[in-house]
């Protein structure tokens, strides 16, 4: 048991070291990702011909405030095509998208082009909606979202100042004083800082599709979908990567508070985990294996957090480390401290510009739920099912 426990207390000690070293260096990662901030005259000297596309499923309590958001943009009527696709919404959606279409807003209805099930409905209306763009750049948001007033602007002028062939930017979570929706906004924030980070050093391809932008050529040159259209989820990360694939020096993040999305947050538990365990879901999916360690680290990790306090409960066993006593309780409040320290190193500077940073107070405290979830949102992801959008996908 012994050999066992000290087995156990070294691995564990490995992981942590590890996961304490991605951490830091996410954060001198993030800390050299540029802020854009663009003069006017590169925000009004607009020149590329845009298409919006927004995939909308019972979205009528969203999908006008999205539009006015968009529409608030002062892009070139003659440069900027707005494409929502109507998927089998069982609300007003449809009705209420068609109060725009006088003001360079085009309706498709999924149904119309889609006559058997799928397994992503998303894709193919985003496809769909590609086939009838009129615009250069292609650009995605989900009909939940808000845009900035110099939302188009930004990604524009970014857009030609680096010739990229595909943008990730960035998005927050919209969050009320309900615990849920908090610990969502702290939670996703810390992705996008690592998003940034990653994709800005070359190392990974993350993003949101809440809020990117690529070329209609570069879509077409990798062939679309085609490939990942069975996969339920990766509109966005797998796209990003057949992108990157053939052009890793043209895949930028655009960090500018100009160019911030904000989204929904889900409203309760259930939603949560759903919509987690649906991103979660194509972890194994990924051409790019430089994401599988990082997964498999942050996992593992977890799952040491998650074992220690119960084993203490039952076995608080006294062990030695540089000649200092330590029981498994006491080893894991260390490590638990320095993983809030830590971690908070890293947010800092993200929250600062999502303008988040009063709601990093309650951060060490979401520490247990956060550790939890994790581990069991990616169990269910490879081995459970999910709904989405009122479609169970397996």
């Amino acid at each position: 048991m012994q050999q066992l426990m000290n087995f156990f207390i070294i691995t564990a000690t490995l992981l942590s070291v590890l996961y304490f070293i991605l951490i830091i260096y996410y954060r001198f990662a993030y800390a050299s990702v540029p802020i854009i901030n663009q003069t006017t005259n590169q925000l009004n000297n607009q020149s590329t011909s845009l298409t919006v596309i927004i995939p909308a499923r019972n979205e009528a309590k969203n999908i006008e405030a999205c539009l006015q958001s968009i529409l608030q943009n002062n892009y070139p009527t003659t440069l900027l095509q707005i494409i929502v696709v109507d998927d089998h919404s069982e609300d007003e959606t449809a009705a209420i998208v068609q109060k725009f279409t006088a003001q360079n807003v085009v309706l498709l209805s999924l149904k119309d082009f889609v006559t058997s099930p799928l397994n992503s409905y998303k894709k193919k209306a985003i496809e769909i909606a590609i086939s009838k763009a009129s615009g250069e750049l292609i650009i995605t948001t989900d009909a939940d979202c808000i845009v900035t007033p110099t939302w188009l602007q930004t990604i524009e002028s970014f857009y030609k100042e680096t010739n990229a062939k595909f943008i990730a930017a960035p998005v927050v979570i919209n969050a009320s004083n309900k615990f849920i929706e908090i610990f969502q906004a702290v939670d996703f924030m810390t992705l996008q800082g690592i998003t940034a980070a990653v994709v800005h050093k070359k190392q990974m391809t993350m993003c949101n599709g809440a809020n990117m932008a690529y070329t209609k050529a570069a879509f077409d040159e990798v062939g679309g979908f085609t490939g990942i259209d069975n996969i339920a989820s990766g509109d966005d990360m797998l796209l990003m990567h057949k992108i990157y694939t053939q052009y890793p020096n043209a895949v930028h993040f655009l960090n500018a508070q100009n160019a911030i999305v904000q989204t929904a947050a889900v409203s309760n538990l259930k939603q949560f985990m759903q919509q987690r365990i649906r991103w979660a879901s194509k972890a194994d999916k990924y051409d790019d294996k430089r994401i599988l360690p990082v997964l498999v680290l942050v996992y593992a990790f977890n799952v040491m957090m998650f074992i220690f306090p119960i084993i203490a409960i039952f076995n608080n066993y006294a062990f030695s480390i540089l000649n200092t006593q330590y029981s498994i309780l006491t080893f894991w409040l260390w490590m638990l401290f320095l993983k809030i320290v830590v971690e908070m190193i890293f947010l800092f500077p993200v929250a600062k510009f999502f303008g988040l940073k009063k709601i990093l107070w309650v951060f060490p405290f979401l520490q247990p739920f956060h550790i939890i979830y994790t581990i069991v949102a990616g169990w269910l992801s490879k081995f459970g099912k999910y709904t989405w959008k009122e479609r169970v996908v397996s």
